[in-house]
């Protein structure tokens, strides 16, 4: 049977593949924005004055922007090297999707891909001039120059699905993905993770941001025991990573939500992310229901984590930004 012999959770946003000199850039779309924060929603200006005690001022110099994204990439790396010591045949990835694949007409709870082929390609003129600001520098973080085709792995994808299905989850099956372009959740694993030389693979979508059919925490956490039982029931010799791509709290940074969902994946206890409530993980923070599979997998596989960082990129007054989350089981 095949072996699971690493977990990866890591962080994908543009923060993570932009010059800290361009962070800024976003602000302005924060500005005009409503925010989830606690969860209630909040305009830039009630952030600013709810959150007045906490100096957010000294987190969004540059000083400090180039020094955590110094420590960011570092954690990256680590990973990159994690996952090549690893010699893994075949990767599970866990992402969103925000309307790269799907959109309103068509938006799966849970996806599935089975096809021969991952595409990764270039975005179009048109769909650049849709883009929000200080997105389009972000792309060649996850879309190398010229577009890619990566391979899947159609065995394992299928295998998946049947088990989902007799799991009473009622997936999305894809053999080939909607659109070329390949959700930046999974273009970050395959070029900073994998180094631009990726494993077969099978993505596995998660609607973590979308209402009105977003999975719950606990509903995440039961699919991740559904994928740890396909992977380790699949008749090959394979060795196997399952990996979490997302969160950690954005676009509003909430410390506390963070060092509660970190201390309940090192204690193999999820019971008091799940006391969260739904309502805070939106916007963003919702991408931590990436992470929830894959960590609730390896607890149940017995595997410790390994904390590389906790790293707050704030790029506004507001507490804006990204808190960036890098672990690994192995």
């Amino acid at each position: 049977m095949a072996q699971i012999v690493l977990g990866i959770g890591t962080s994908h946003g543009p923060m993570l593949v932009t010059e800290t000199e361009t962070w800024g850039a976003r602000v302005p779309a924060d500005k005009v924005n409503r925010h989830a924060w606690k969860g209630q929603s909040w305009s830039y200006d009630e952030l600013v004055q709810a959150r007045a005690d906490e100096q957010l001022a000294e987190q969004v110099t540059r000083s400090v922007w180039d020094e955590r994204q110094a420590v960011c990439q570092r954690n990256i790396e680590r990973l990159a090297d994690v996952f090549e010591e690893a010699r893994v045949d075949v990767a599970v990835v866990v992402g969103n999707d925000q309307m790269e694949l799907f959109d309103n007409s068509l938006n799966p709870a849970f996806g599935v891909h089975y096809g021969d082929t991952i595409t990764n390609h270039e975005f179009s003129e048109e769909r650049l001039k849709r883009l929000p600001p200080g997105i389009e520098i972000s792309l060649p973080g996850y879309i190398p120059s010229g577009g890619a085709d990566y391979r899947g792995c159609p065995e394992l994808g299928l295998h998946i699905i049947k088990q989902a299905i007799a799991d009473e989850f009622d997936v999305a099956a894809m053999n080939k993905l909607p659109k070329v372009e390949t959700p930046h959740a999974f273009g970050f694993v395959y070029r900073r993770i994998m180094r631009d030389r990726p494993v077969p693979s099978v993505m596995v979508t998660v609607n973590a941001f979308f209402p009105p059919n977003q999975p719950t925490v606990r509903r995440c956490h039961a699919f991740g025991q559904s994928l740890l039982r396909a992977i380790t029931s699949w008749e090959s010799d394979a060795r196997v990573a399952l990996i979490a791509s997302g969160g950690l709290t954005h676009f509003v940074i909430d410390e506390a939500v963070d060092q509660t969902f970190l201390t309940a994946l090192r204690n193999r206890d999820f019971e008091p992310v799940y006391a969260l409530g739904e309502a805070v993980f939106q916007d963003g923070t919702s991408e931590m229901k990436n992470w929830v599979p894959v960590a609730g997998a390896m607890a149940t596989l017995g595997l410790e984590p390994h904390f590389l960082d906790y790293v707050p990129c704030y790029r506004s007054v507001a507490g804006t930004g990204n808190a960036m989350g890098f672990v690994y089981w192995r």
